[in-house]
């Protein structure tokens, strides 16, 4: 059974209103204590029976708290902040839906995930690409043996510059081709 539902602006409008209320509480709370929420969360939804369009929504709050504790990954600040600002809802635990109403308790969560993914995306992809270049060049390098002149942190220096140079320009061109001060559909920040 295929269950789909359309947000209109009205919608999306009162998702941004919860977002920032979340943002206000979560200013009370360190880095460590958003990523941890965000864990319990995590945690939450594995040990529960939720619908899979749900549990796939959520698991993609791991990436995002894997891009801030990642140390090879070394996310400039001002990408933390949005991120950490966007795990903010994730903190609070009054939720529109009760988590522990079977079937739909997640299901606010994972809308908010969605919305968030979506403003995320180029971050995302940046931090998915960092990772698959890492795993590769890992093998690659076992393979060819000692006697490579390029440490590994040079050669992740590289591309990580490359890819957070990437995930700049393409989150400026977006923001370019919008109008105005029109949101794009699902713009939180």
């Amino acid at each position: 059974m295929r269950v789909s539902f359309d947000l209109g602006e009205q919608d999306l409008k009162h998702f941004r209103l919860i977002m920032q209320k979340a943002r206000q509480a979560a200013k009370q709370f360190g880095p460590d204590e958003i990523i941890e929420a965000t864990h319990k969360l995590l945690e939450e939804v594995r040990g529960a029976k939720v619908p899979n369009f749900i549990r796939e929504r959520l698991e993609k709050l791991e990436a995002m708290t894997n891009m801030l504790t990642d140390e090879e990954w070394r996310l400039p600040k001002e990408e933390i902040s949005r991120v950490l600002n966007a795990l903010a809802y994730f903190t609070e635990p009054e939720d529109l839906i009760p988590d522990h109403i079977p079937g739909l308790g997640f299901l606010d969560d994972a809308i908010m995930v969605e919305l968030v993914v979506r403003e995320l995306k180029h971050e995302i992809d940046a931090y998915a690409d960092f990772c698959t270049f890492r795993r590769e060049e890992d093998q690659r390098r076992k393979k060819l043996g000692k006697g490579d002149q390029v440490t590994r942190d040079e050669w992740l220096d590289s591309r990580r510059v490359q890819l957070h140079s990437r995930m700049r320009k393409r989150r400026r061109s977006d923001k370019r081709h919008r109008t105005g001060n029109e949101r794009s559909p699902f713009s939180l920040f």
